[in-house]
């Protein structure tokens, strides 16, 4: 009596050809072609078997049996409780990954997403056909000859500190962080340091690939200090002579937009783990995060050579001018510049001299100190305390530094203008001791 086993379809055929050569109906060589086999041995093997035990040995040894590899009940159940507990909202590959690094439990990404879906902390998704199809641009070959920047908006510390910007810089031949920092939003002041702390760390890159327009996030609310945040960056990066790429969409500078994904699933739990909740915290962390992260997604980059530039003594100099808020303002008749409500007043002696409508640069440096610069001259002023009184004409025709005793030479230009040389055009220039 045949035994009722579970057989698949090539099995249940094979099956019913072994029972016909049983029954004498074809040959060993026509059952061999039956079934696809190189030797008659195979054939004979089979119909002994099932004349001796039936169909069950035309199924695999293993069938019905635990798997060799097949976790047991007690490690399985340790694992599961153990993501319950800490990674349940992370994605089955991170969460295997945090199990052997802080638990020493080692269980593959697959093994552990079956388990994770069986007890509903993971669900299947299909992938979407994608609308637009968009040509992958091949890498750059050096280290430094591209970075991809762009500022994210996240609540990057859940629900502990309310929503920040993380400012990132992602390599293009390496796919390397090569850096990012935690700050309040994406202004002019907090871009600035990001790129001073970068040329630090790695020096100048020959070019920088980032939004288009003022895609900065300037009309995000955090970002509020000023509208003109691409005018001063494209004009401090012109300064240091790094090129600025504007991208048509940020599928352009697709692999700073992933990283930012990758980054708000993996560095949002990374935080939650080690309890971080202020920027100062979160930037301290990253110090020791991104050196990880690259060295286990980081790619060899074509050409080994690093297009990064150090500055110079003379660059390092001015790069604090350079990287201040530059504004143009009017001096008033009364030798007054006006900048945000208050009012500098120019003392009487300058490195240069002052005349009124002259148009002065106002430089506000990160440190918080401000500067008048006229002709690459810092200027000398002090802030007056209220707004001072309307003056139409001052008889001050110029703020200068020379002193009263002043004499042209004799090959002075003014001695051979014989329009000059008359006391009744001679030009009145007050001098101040």
């Amino acid at each position: 009596m045949d035994i009722l086993i579970p057989l698949t379809m090539k099995e249940i055929n094979r099956y019913d050809i072994i029972k016909r050569l049983i029954s004498k109906k074809i040959s060993e060589e026509e059952a061999r072609k039956l079934m696809g086999l190189k030797s008659v041995r195979q054939i004979r093997r089979m119909k002994k078997g099932v004349m001796k035990e039936g169909a069950i040995v035309l199924t695999h040894g293993s069938r019905g049996r635990p798997g060799n590899r097949k976790f047991d009940e007690t490690f399985t159940g340790k694992v599961m409780s153990i993501v319950k507990e800490k990674y349940h909202d992370f994605k089955p590959t991170f969460a295997s990954e945090k199990l052997l690094e802080n638990h020493d439990l080692r269980i593959n990404k697959e093994s552990l997403r079956q388990l994770m879906m069986k007890e509903g902390l993971w669900k299947e998704k299909r992938r979407k056909e994608p609308k637009d199809r968009h040509v992958w641009r091949e890498r750059k070959n050096n280290y430094g000859e591209m970075e991809q920047f762009d500022g994210s908006y996240h609540y990057w510390f859940e629900d502990r500190d309310g929503e920040s910007c993380l400012l990132l810089a992602v390599d293009d031949a390496t796919g390397k962080i090569t850096y990012a920092k935690f700050d309040k939003n994406e202004g002019t002041e907090a871009v600035f340091k990001f790129w001073l702390e970068y040329f630090e760390k790695n020096g100048l890159p020959v070019s920088i690939y980032l939004d288009k327009f003022s895609t900065y996030k300037i009309n995000h609310p955090s970002a509020v200090d000023n509208k003109e945040l691409m005018t001063q960056f494209q004009r401090a990066m012109n300064q240091v002579d790094v090129r600025l790429i504007s991208a048509h969409s940020p599928q352009a500078k697709g692999r700073v937009e992933r990283m930012n994904g990758t980054l708000q699933d993996r560095l949002v739990k990374e935080l939650r783990l080690a309890n971080i909740s202020t920027l100062d915290e979160a930037n301290e962390f990253l110090k020791a995060f991104i050196p990880k992260f690259n060295e286990k997604f980081a790619v060899v980059p074509k050409n080994k050579a690093d297009f990064h530039r150090v500055a110079g003594k003379e660059m390092k100099k001015k790069l604090p001018q350079t990287f201040s808020i530059q504004s143009q303002r009017k001096v008033n008749n009364d030798y007054t510049v006006m900048f945000k409500n208050r009012f500098f007043q120019l003392e009487e002696k300058q490195p240069t001299t002052v005349f009124k409508k002259d148009t002065v640069t106002i430089e506000e440096y990160l440190n918080g100190e401000t500067k008048i610069r006229l002709k690459d001259k810092v200027l000398n002023y002090f802030i007056l305390p209220e707004r001072p009184k309307k003056i139409i004409n001052l008889p001050l025709v110029a703020l200068t530094n020379r002193s009263a005793d002043y004499k042209p030479p004799a090959n002075h230009p003014w001695r051979g203008n014989k329009y000059l040389n008359k006391k009744s055009n001679s030009p009145e220039i007050l001098t101040i001791k």
